[in-house]
């Protein structure tokens, strides 16, 4: 009777000298993982402030505001993991440097997954092209949960290939289940997109079918998607609504090629919505369109190897997870990819460690160093250039918030209108809309929140006032937020300091 082989048999290395300990990958991916938080806390960090999204996140657990409305698309898996340091304080750097330190550890965990199964250049290599890519060191310490996503995917295909590899003992079995639940956590769909394939390697291969590891995947998509489904029969009438509500936000998920989309995005763009800019800096982009024939050389490589299966199902898994983002989602922003990154990083060492060991020739040596120093120093400049963006607008929407709260709305009051929702936080407000996405409120409300808190709402130059504004005066705020100016409204019976009081009268 045949039988299957057994899929990439792991290689024994040979025995250590006496008195010699074996060498293995701990202390390079340790340098990586210092490095990687060495740059976050050199260059992101200082001075940074947090973007819109960070705000809905960190207020739901602390920080400088009351919480902001949570709309369907989001889940609570960030905000879970900023708790504890916004719990303690509302200091922005201290919150990044614990992103930062801890991303940094969650690295070196994930990639220390792979040790069994990755020779020491490969898994190296893995981690530095992951940690070096400008979006993975821009997310590093924010408040945002792709990159971890990105971490939970890595270490939850490392752990199916230990299974699959030898026996799926509890270690791996808890590992991969924990990690899903990780993902989902953060962002359910990622968590589908992740454990579907990672269930199929475990079922459908023969002669490595995993029945436990299958329900352990698939109980840990639950477990991570459980408090955004409750939530939804909670506050949404049922998991239905919230799904419909949250592709509404999203623009409708259908199908969308965004694959365009996402290469201008490179160039540093945190969000493109609507993506109707020209490719302004199409070398940003070079990486990105060798990546396919990059990976589909490691997976070669690493079948000479023999472990062409370990490559080729982090690169399903990778394409997996890329799939919705570039072509059912009509916008681009490069976190959503980083899962897709992390793991399609694994073929790609694999096939750059190849060249580097076929290149005996010096001038094939010096090619590839060349060629990976060019795609290390564009990761750095678009990196410099994405937070010189991102600090300038958070240094607007400070400035705002510092008028507003010169004109009298202070703690406790209330922020509606346009880009309401950073600026309130950094205001100490409330943010409240009467209409978009994040709607959680009337005009006739909001009209009667604002006799008894100060209210305002803001409007960019030219914009018509919304209804809730009534007869209220408008005041002209900083330039230089958006587009344009903006003005804001101060709703009339808001409770303002008096001096503010009199101006409004005196104008």
């Amino acid at each position: 009777m045949r039988t299957c082989p057994p899929l990439d048999p792991v290689q024994k290395a040979p025995a250590a000298p006496p008195g010699r300990r074996p060498s293995g990958p701990l202390l390079w991916l340790t340098a990586v993982a210092v490095l990687f938080a060495a740059v976050q806390l050199a260059y992101v960090v200082p001075g940074s402030g947090l973007s819109w999204d960070e705000t809905v996140y960190v207020s739901q657990v602390g920080g400088n505001a009351p919480p902001a409305y949570f709309s369907a698309p989001r889940a609570r898996g960030i905000s879970y993991l900023v708790a504890p340091a916004a719990a303690l304080t509302a200091s922005t750097t201290a919150l990044r440097i614990y992103l930062a330190l801890l991303s940094a550890a969650a690295l070196l965990g994930a990639l220390s997954v792979w040790r069994k199964v990755l020779p020491t250049p490969v898994l190296v290599g893995a981690g530095a092209l992951f940690a070096g890519l400008w979006p993975t060191l821009f997310y590093g310490p924010a408040a945002m949960p792709n990159l971890w996503c990105a971490l939970g995917a890595l270490a939850a295909t490392g752990w199916v290939v230990r299974a699959v590899r030898g026996a799926a003992g509890p270690v791996e079995t808890a590992g991969a289940g924990a990690a899903v639940a990780l993902v989902a956590l953060m962002r359910p769909a990622d968590g589908f997109w992740l454990a579907h394939p990672l269930a199929l390697a475990v079922t459908l291969v023969p002669g490595r079918r995993r029945p436990r590891l299958c329900a352990a995947l698939a109980g840990g998509l639950a477990a991570g998607c459980a408090p955004w489904t409750a939530e939804a029969f909670a506050h949404y009438g049922g998991l239905a609504a919230r799904l419909h509500r949250a592709g509404e936000i999203q623009g409708g998920l259908g199908w969308n090629v965004a694959v365009d989309d996402h290469l201008r995005a490179l160039a540093g763009r945190t969000l493109c919505r609507p993506c109707d800019i020209g490719w302004e800096s199409p070398g940003t982009a070079v990486w990105w369109v060798a990546l396919p024939l990059l990976a589909a050389g490691g997976v070669l490589a690493a079948r000479r190897a023999g472990r062409g299966a370990t490559a080729l199902l982090a690169t399903a898994t990778g394409v997996s997870m890329a799939v919705p983002y570039l072509f059912l989602v009509e916008y681009a922003a490069p976190r959503f990819l980083l899962p897709a990154y992390a793991l399609l990083a694994v073929p790609v060492a694999e096939y750059l460690v190849h060249l580097f060991t076929r290149a005996r020739r010096p001038v094939g040596l010096a090619a590839l160093t060349l060629a990976l120093a060019a795609h290390l120093t564009v990761q750095l400049s678009v990196l410099s250039h994405a937070v010189r963006v991102s600090h300038s607008t958070t240094s607007e929407f400070a400035a705002v918030a510092g008028e507003l709260n010169r004109l009298g709305v202070r703690p406790p009051c209330v922020v509606s209108g346009d880009h309401a929702v950073p600026i309130a936080y950094y205001a100490g407000c409330v943010s409240r809309q009467t209409g978009g996405h994040d709607a959680s409120i009337t005009p006739e409300a909001l009209r009667a929140l604002a006799r008894r808190v100060p209210t305002a709402v803001l409007t960019a130059d030219g914009e018509v006032p919304p209804p809730a504004v009534g007869g209220a005066r408008a005041v002209p705020l900083p330039a230089g937020l958006g587009a344009g100016p903006h003005r804001t409204y101060l709703l009339p019976g808001s409770a303002l300091g008096p001096t503010v009081a009199a101006g409004r009268k005196s104008g």
